[in-house]
């Protein structure tokens, strides 16, 4: 019998051990920090996904078998190299791979290093340099911070003007931190975003089912970035075609490409794509499960989930193979007022049990916490509100039928969550 941490506190987290919970060898779950929803499927433990040295010693403590990162942060920070010290069992990237995503510089450098398709870019330290190169292109452009910034740290900006201020709030403000200690600007590319995800040991690469991400905060794609405000999975845009030249062209020589420049790459390796036309071009990479896709592809993931994990960590992935149910499933984020800005906490969440006697139905919890059988808001992406149906149009229609049922004050979220997937027909 296995004990296992989560380490984090968003849906993705609560998805990863919501899988876990359903194995036979899997005794107790622990989540640090985890939310409302993970503490009722284990315990929660009061440590911060960034606090290394507690983490290690509550792994050591308490025989931890299997430790799972969610987040970006960690990874970057080095958890894995830190746990891998000690002689625990940790799934994620080292620090070093997780670069792909700590740094859009690195990322895009090596894309350039190994030709994979991507858009055009120019990196800068110097603010008026990059307001110079700027004023010499001209817009529509993508301004992009060059560290984590939770998703928010880009900006597309369709005239010169808002390219120049993305700059000012970048550089000049601070608005992420030291994640704007580096820019890189890049041609916008246009077209249709689906989300890649594939386990990698550092050799073989293991695609996951296709899916697709709604990331600005309004109806229509429009607004400011988020964290992801919904997701659904298959996504028709990747047709079995497209699905095989991402694989030979994009995932494979990444791995590869990571392997030969020192950085073998074990986990979870997430390109999100710009399709146009049957053309596709790498947005970014992310070191990790994505967030909000998690929600849907555990939810039609068959099978165990830890084996895959540990195999992927022990480089044995090319005995492995995924299965999923043919079914489509949706994940509609419910946020709080004012997110991605400043947003109140606090906020009593009604309906949630209520919501998930809907047929095919499971809420995700995020930025919750829970006070005996109380629930309360206490982040931005607060519910992943998910569901499964027997065709794309029955899976919106269970997800938005269940949240409409959880309120709190202030609750939003967009209403055309896998819309896009409707035009291809049944999928």
């Amino acid at each position: 019998m296995m004990k296992v941490l989560i380490i984090g506190s968003g849906g993705r987290e609560h998805a990863l051990a919501w899988k876990l919970s359903q194995e036979k060898v899997i005794e107790k779950i622990h989540a640090a920090p985890g939310n409302g929803g993970t503490a009722k499927i284990g315990t929660n433990v009061s440590i911060s996904s960034e606090d290394i040295p507690s983490l290690l010693t509550f792994a050591r403590d308490n025989k931890i078998d299997l430790t799972v990162v969610g987040p970006e942060a960690p990874l970057t920070l080095g958890i894995v190299d830190a746990f891998n010290e000690h002689g625990f069992t940790i799934f994620g990237p080292t620090k070093g791979a997780s670069q792909i995503e700590g740094s859009k510089s690195f990322s895009k450098n090596l894309m350039k290093k190994y030709g994979i398709p991507t858009g055009a870019f120019e990196e800068f330290t110097d603010l008026d340099a990059a307001k110079k190169y700027i004023k010499k292109i001209g817009a529509p452009i993508v301004v992009k911070a060059d560290g984590l910034a939770a998703g928010k740290g880009v900006i597309i900006c369709h005239t010169e003007d808002e390219a120049l201020n993305a700059v000012d709030l970048i550089m000049a403000r601070r608005e992420f931190g030291d994640a704007g200690n580096k820019i890189v600007i890049e041609e916008l590319l246009i077209g249709e975003e689906a989300s890649f995800l594939a386990f990698s040991d550092g050799k073989t690469v293991l695609p996951m089912a296709t899916s697709q991400d709604h990331k600005p905060i309004y109806d229509n794609d429009r607004g400011p970035n988020t964290g992801g405000m919904g997701a659904y999975s298959p996504a028709p845009v990747v047709t079995r075609e497209l699905f095989d030249h991402v694989m030979q062209d994009i995932m494979i020589p990444t791995v590869r490409g990571m392997e030969a420049e020192g950085f073998p790459y074990r986990g979870v390796l997430y390109a999100g794509l710009m399709i146009k036309d049957n053309r596709v071009n790498v947005l970014e990479f992310n070191a990790r499960f994505g967030d909000p896709e998690a929600q849907p592809l555990l939810m039609r993931l068959k099978g165990d989930l830890s084996p895959i994990l540990f195999a992927t960590i022990r480089g044995d992935l090319k005995n492995h193979v995924l299965a999923y149910d043919e079914r489509p499933a949706v994940c509609v984020v419910m946020a709080s007022r004012g997110y991605p800005g400043s947003y109140e906490k606090g906020k009593e969440i009604r309906g949630i049990d209520d919501a998930e006697k809907v047929g095919g139905v499971v809420v995700f919890h995020a930025g919750t916490r829970r006070d005996g059988d109380r629930v309360t808001t206490s982040g931005g992406r607060v519910l992943g509100v998910t569901a499964i149906g027997d065709d794309l149009k029955q899976a919106i229609g269970r997800a938005y039928d269940a949240a409409k049922i959880i309120s709190w004050d202030g609750a939003q979220y967009r209403t055309d969550i896998s819309a896009k997937g409707l035009k291809y027909g049944k999928a």
